[in-house]
């Protein structure tokens, strides 16, 4: 099947139904989730969206688990852009949103969602594809053009699967950036990726997706955490030499992407 169209809504009942699931040890673990997972993108920019989301998608429908994501990603990568705003590349910010933003106008037409098993397989392999490609002709975030369709092609894949992982780290992974100004401009990109998920599954989507004040309130208890954790990465970053960065971050790419192909392999088998 090559996707599915949207769950309808089911009204206030369906809404507050995945609530009762937020007992006391479970916003225990979303406590430290959120700490560990902004705390892991605060060191690399990247790695801990994925950690995030397949821990809300076992509690939470998909739209519900998309809208408590972008809203727990939104605070560690804004806060994140805050603390290194002085690093921030605002030219490659605003390119990636209106790419972004472009991917927003185009699937509010279709209320639609493709098939995640395919789309996370294209995922996980892309980061191969992309870095055995020659530097000449390697995605760049800083070339022309480049930030917009990576904004484009990231917006439309944060609406299928709520996470663009390796896909857009390939076009930072290269470039001449510091460590500071790539996770500095990335988290700053993914502030606006983010914001056009919420408002899709939150506005678009017809589903009980961030409609009542309970699940905001339980979303704003975790971006405190995702705060948190944000904060105490930076020290870690500053010790890294720029070398040391994008050696770990190279194999950080390759590793989610594995996960991405395995986790894909994983829903076709077993659907």
């Amino acid at each position: 099947m090559a996707g599915t169209l949207a769950q309808p809504r089911h009204g206030l009942h369906a809404a507050l139904r995945p609530l009762a699931m937020f007992s006391l040890p479970v916003m225990a673990a979303l406590a430290v989730v959120a700490v560990v997972t902004s705390f892991v993108s605060g060191i690399f920019g990247m790695a801990g969206g994925m950690l995030l989301i397949g821990f809300l998608l076992v509690l939470l429908p998909v739209p519900v688990a998309m809208v408590f994501h972008g809203v727990i990603q939104i605070a560690a990568n804004g806060w994140r852009a805050w603390l290194w705003r002085h690093h921030v590349n605002w030219n490659v910010v605003l390119q990636f949103g209106a790419g972004a933003g472009s991917s927003l106008i185009v699937f509010s037409f279709f209320d639609f969602v493709p098939d995640k098993a395919l789309v996370l397989m294209a995922v996980g392999l892309t980061p191969f594809i992309a870095l055995a490609v020659p530097q000449r002709i390697a995605p760049n975030i800083e070339r022309g053009g480049q930030a917009f369709l990576a904004g484009a092609i990231g917006g439309a894949i944060q609406l299928v699967s709520g996470v663009t992982g390796p896909l857009l780290d390939i076009f930072y992974v290269r470039t001449g950036m510091t460590r500071q100004v790539n996770v500095a401009t990335k988290a700053a990109a993914q502030v606006l990726g983010h914001l056009t998920k919420v408002l899709y599954f939150a506005m678009v989507i017809e589903g009980p997706a961030g409609r009542d004040l309970e699940q905001w309130l339980v979303m704003g208890y975790a971006a405190v955490f995702a705060v948190i954790g944000t904060t105490l990465s930076r020290s870690f970053l500053d010790r890294m030499s720029d070398k040391q960065f994008y050696h770990w971050t190279r194999r950080v790419i390759l590793a989610l992407g594995a996960v991405y192909i395995g986790q894909g392999l994983w829903l076709m088998v077993t659907r």
